[in-house]
């Protein structure tokens, strides 16, 4: 039986209800990590930790860090590190919303809520400027992918990277048809990727397969809305940083000068890590945790 988070690996999404929250009552903490895991529901919730809350627990999770904001040659990637990160998801905005006040209901006052952002299908799993996203998720090898090794209570946990990005909708679609293409490096058409697509493109510049060791990341972002503010709320897990790291740095010039064409049109506005501890059954497994 895996040992992984249900959701992390299940491709199909509809709505959801993402969800980032500060400790404030250190000393109701432990019983609200013990009503979290009866909270906790397989079908609907994924739930991650980040450092700083974890720098209060006495056994050390190995690789678990803060986000930092990175410097590219254009522009910086803000890091917004906070101590837990919530996705509950469902097949209506209703059902998300009456599962999320569940939660908040367990988590608050202990927690206090810095963001919430709400997520939803698109188009059968577009982006907001209509390209398909996650195209080069490795699904067949997931759980390979996400999968950390080591002692009980380690072993199938995740690394978790948010990053919320905000795109101007106004600006793409004042784009010629070619120009967004070759942005993407894909025809938005078929989906089909250009043989030839300029170094900027995001698909040269993010291909999992050209970094070295490779940078392999499963993928679970969707699009957001809020008032006129739109954008992609990207989430990936894989079994370590460095993939996101990878591909960031690139993306934003760090190797080569040359920055990812996606900064023609959005910009990130936040970045932050989590760990996703596994579960044991349909139980959340927070054995590993000493608070």
């Amino acid at each position: 039986m895996s040992l992984i988070q249900p959701l992390i690996l299940k491709a199909e999404q509809s709505h959801a209800s993402f969800l980032r929250f500060s400790l404030v009552e250190q000393q109701s903490l432990a019983a609200c990590l013990a009503s979290l895991v009866d909270t906790y529901n397989a079908d609907d919730s994924v739930i991650g930790f980040g450092a700083p809350l974890l720098a209060l627990n006495s056994s050390k999770i190995p690789g678990l860090k803060s986000a930092i904001s990175i410097e590219g040659v254009k522009r910086t990637s803000p890091a917004n590190q906070d101590d837990l990160w919530l996705r509950v998801s469902g097949s209506d905005p209703g059902e998300v919303m009456l599962r999320v006040q569940e939660w908040l209901a367990v988590l608050c006052p202990t927690f206090s809520v810095n963001e919430q952002v709400e997520g939803f299908c698109h188009r059968g799993g577009k982006d907001l400027t209509g390209y398909e996203d996650g195209t080069e998720n490795p699904e067949d090898n997931a759980a390979a992918v996400v999968a950390l090794t080591g002692e009980p209570g380690v072993e199938g946990s995740s690394m978790l990277a948010v990053q919320k990005w905000q795109h101007q909708m106004k600006h793409f679609n004042s784009l010629p048809s070619k120009q967004q293409d070759d942005l993407i490096g894909r025809r938005k058409s078929d989906n089909v990727e250009f043989a030839e697509s300029p170094p900027s493109a995001h698909t040269r510049r993010t291909a999992q397969e050209s970094f070295s060791p490779e940078a392999f990341m499963l993928r679970r972002s969707l699009p957001w809305v809020k008032q006129q503010d739109c954008g992609l709320n990207f989430v990936c897990f894989a079994n370590s940083f460095y993939p996101f790291e990878a591909q960031l740095k690139r993306m934003l010039g760090c190797e080569d000068g040359i920055e990812d064409g996606l900064f023609e049109f959005s910009r990130p506005l936040s970045t932050a890590y989590y760990w996703c501890p596994p579960v044991a059954g349909a139980k959340l497994d927070l054995s590993y945790l000493q608070f």
